[in-house]
């Protein structure tokens, strides 16, 4: 079984931003221009549009034209847009445009001015209907005639894409047509990603759907601009001193012409835009700018060996031993679930971890017999496991004095009599004295207090050698990568 979502991501520790001038946040907004591309039986849609409106619980109107939401909609181009506009230039702002391909040719003056304003347009797909029931090839054929719409209208083909209101298939879709510096169809992250779907790895750049005017059209979102600027100063803030403790992030602000445009809710984005100026160390950019610094800054690792993308033989022989002498232990993580986030160290251990603890208290028990006595015979004899030797060593166990010796025999001889099973305790954790002080306090134990307690290091010491071989190279896989399903 194999589970295609990414649960992990970057993980704990996401990389460095570096944005230009030692930025804390980069800030980018987003105006979508839908309008003329919406469901509309006039353009040869089934049904008229009743998506991200005024009008409450509006629903499609099948083969019928509705007059209400079109108008609605005729406001976003005829009046909203010109009242951004003249916002963002007044500020000086850069801005990233999604585009629908056929709302822009029913535009040709609002185009020009994107244009004139250096303004990215990036495409927001051919028409602004739902993709979730498309045909892959139906779907595939859309992205092609919206790039060669967009050009024409346009002058150049879209460097980014962004559908919203698409289908498990876009983002893949996307990538194999090619071309594009960023696809921005997940809201996965706060840091651009790579993706990989084939041979290709495509930059994801992720978009947001919370600090967005669309909730002022959804139920519990903003019913006013005091609320619109207020979540928006709050993510701002809580990402500018993320920024500030080392750990700069990215913030998008989505936004539409028919939603924001009205009179009552722009002064809360002009407030906000002036809020944002007010800080130093704040990058404005476009979505290409950001995708220009990543893919300079951060540029796509070759894919190493993921232990969730291995065949079974290699995986078993990578981490069979992992709990010593107990390939079955790995054989059982590879036929079970595993997905990106057992591609790391602490993922790969829960994986196995499970199993063990899922198994039989007679196999438990076998894996505990497998474990060598520390400084025993085999020791003596150099017959470990290269993992045992180097752990043992780590501590000094290879080199005791002749009471030290005597003293862990005899423990080793104690113990194995009482319980059935060799003394294991995670020795890189310890130094000699406290193994030995360990020892003598667990063989105190119950057999069912000491057999939890020695199943316990078995899997703490299966956690430290999987995190050294994670450290060393052996089987990482580039952080933040994510493989298609």
């Amino acid at each position: 079984m194999r589970y295609c979502r990414d649960m992990h991501g970057y993980g704990q520790t996401p990389p460095a931003a570096e944005w230009p001038d030692d930025a804390r946040i980069a800030v980018q907004f987003v105006l979508n221009y839908e309008e003329g591309g919406e469901n509309c039986v006039l353009h040869g849609d089934a049904a008229s549009e009743a998506f991200l409106s005024e009008i409450v619980g509006a629903s499609q109107w099948p083969g019928q034209r509705h007059w209400n939401m079109e108008s609605v909609y005729e406001y976003g181009a005829r009046a909203g847009f010109w009242r951004l506009h003249r916002l963002f230039t007044e500020k000086q702002l850069p801005v990233t445009v999604y585009g629908v391909a056929t709302a822009l040719q029913r535009s040709p003056a609002q185009v020009a001015a994107m244009v004139e304003a250096g303004w990215e347009i990036a495409s927001h797909g051919l028409k602004w209907v739902e993709h979730k029931d498309m045909a892959p090839d139906e779907e595939r054929a859309a992205i092609a005639e919206a790039m060669r719409l967009h050009t024409l209208v346009t002058g150049e083909r879209p460097r980014g894409w962004y559908t919203g209101r698409c289908s498990v298939n876009t983002v893949d879709l996307a990538t194999e047509f090619g071309g594009f510096d960023y696809i921005s169809d997940t809201y996965a992250d706060d840091l651009p990603y790579w993706y990989e779907h084939g041979d290709r790895q495509q930059l994801i750049i992720p978009y947001t759907l919370d600090a967005n005017d669309m909730r002022f059209a959804t139920p519990q979102g903003f019913n006013s601009g005091d609320q619109f600027f207020s979540y928006l100063k709050d993510s701002f803030d809580a990402l500018y001193a993320e920024g500030a403790a080392g750990s700069p992030k990215m913030m998008s602000i989505g936004l539409h012409c028919r939603l924001i445009g009205r009179p009552g809710r722009v002064m809360a984005l002009a407030r906000f835009i002036d809020y944002v100026q007010s800080h130093e160390k704040v990058w404005i950019a476009r979505r290409i700018d950001i995708a220009e610094h990543w893919a300079k800054t951060h540029p796509p690792k070759p894919a190493t060996e993921r232990p969730s993308q291995m065949p079974e033989a290699e995986f078993v022989e990578r981490f069979g031993g992992i709990f010593e002498h107990s390939p079955w232990i790995a054989q059982r993580a590879f036929a079970g679930e595993l997905s990106p986030a057992n591609d790391t160290a602490i993922g790969l251990h829960a994986a196995l971890a499970f199993q063990f603890r899922a198994a039989s208290d007679e196999e438990r028990l076998g894996v505990l017999a497998a474990h060598p006595d520390l400084a025993g015979k085999l020791a003596q004899a150099k017959r470990l496991t290269a993992s045992s030797t180097e752990e043992q060593a780590s501590a000094g166990l290879d080199a005791l004095t002749t009471e030290e010796h005597a003293r862990l025999t005899d423990l080793n001889n104690r113990y194995v009599t009482k319980f059935g099973f060799p003394f294991i305790i995670a020795v890189r954790d310890h130094t000699k004295s406290g193994i030995l002080a360990a020892f003598e306090t667990r063989i105190e134990n119950d057999r069912d207090a000491e057999f939890a307690a020695a199943c316990r290091q078995v899997e703490r010491i299966a956690l430290l050698r999987l995190t050294a071989m994670f450290r060393d190279g052996q089987a990482l896989h580039p952080l933040g990568q994510r493989t298609a399903a």
